[in-house]
């Protein structure tokens, strides 16, 4: 199976929420592994972890790849690929120039690895039903409703209105009125926000189309969802997984909204300018 290396780490982690605490917790232990190379074998691996020789093919299998040998091949390449390296934990010594660093290589990182795994086709669909949408409405709560709102901004700019909803009862009204002319986008991480999928269920059997953006290819949000973005980050203890994975997820965006700008792209230069232009009319009074 030929992988490109920088999705392997993503792929792992985008799978990991459909594994058993058990199997989670093997994953945990062989990706943690700093000594792991092509002559490691199956039989110290398992010893390593605790389990079965045949615990850890069905994992490897289950994480998408045809056994333990090409999780093995997979797994050894992404380690000593530039984007792995990115990633290190914060410690209490760490300096500030250590911390900048480490933060920044951080979100270098997740924004490397989202791009590798971006479905292309995917990004397509969600720049075309926004662009046509008679309403566009974002569904998203906590960090989640921050990244709808620099969306929606952005789509102000160029003349194209939408509406952001940050709690449940308003994202269930607004789904109880829209139509197959109009479409959703629904921020979450985890993708297994209970308001959000509500809504955004809500809003599809009313007929609109439904985009998810969220962290897990398996979560609970794209069954619902007639197009699914996905992003893609490294968790660590003081930052947390959602703090890089907000990063990536803006870039999705912004490549959406020039995407959708592109479209028409006379019209979207005009309104730029006349948005602008009455802004800052308001500043010098």
């Amino acid at each position: 199976m030929n992988i490109d290396p920088r999705t392997v780490g993503a792929r792992v982690r985008m799978q990991t929420p459909s594994l058993t605490p058990l199997e989670a917790r093997v994953v945990n232990t062989i990706t943690g592994r700093t000594d792991m190379d092509m002559t490691t074998s199956l039989r110290e691996v398992a010893e390593d972890s605790g389990v079965s020789d045949a615990m850890i093919v069905k994992i490897a299998k289950k994480l998408g790849f045809n056994g333990f040998r090409d999780f093995r091949e997979a797994l050894v390449s992404y380690q000593q690929s530039d984007v792995a390296s990115l990633h290190s934990e914060i410690s209490p010594e760490d300096s500030s120039s250590d911390i900048v660093r480490k933060v920044f290589n951080t979100a270098v990182q997740a924004i490397e690895e989202t791009m590798s795994i971006l479905d292309m086709e995917a990004f397509d669909r969600a720049s075309a039903l926004l662009h046509g949408a008679r309403q566009r409405d974002f569904y998203g709560l906590g960090g989640s409703a921050q990244i709808a709102r620099d969306v929606s901004h952005k789509f102000l700019r160029i003349g194209l209105r939408s509406a952001v909803f940050d709690d449940s009862h308003m994202m269930l009204m607004s789904a109880a009125l829209l139509g197959p002319d109009d479409v959703v986008v629904s921020f979450s991480h985890s993708g297994a926000t209970s308001a959000v999928i509500d809504a955004t269920r809500l809003a599809r059997q009313n007929g609109a189309r439904t985009i998810a953006l969220t962290n897990y290819t398996n979560a609970p949000i794209t069954e619902i969802a007639d197009v699914v973005l996905c992003s893609t980050a490294q968790g660590s203890p003081l930052l947390g997984e959602n703090a890089a994975a907000r990063i990536a997820q803006l870039n999705i965006m912004d490549a959406i909204f020039v995407s959708v700008a592109q479209r028409d792209f006379e019209s979207a230069e005009s309104q730029l300018a006349r948005t602008m232009k009455s802004v800052d009319s308001k500043r010098e009074k």
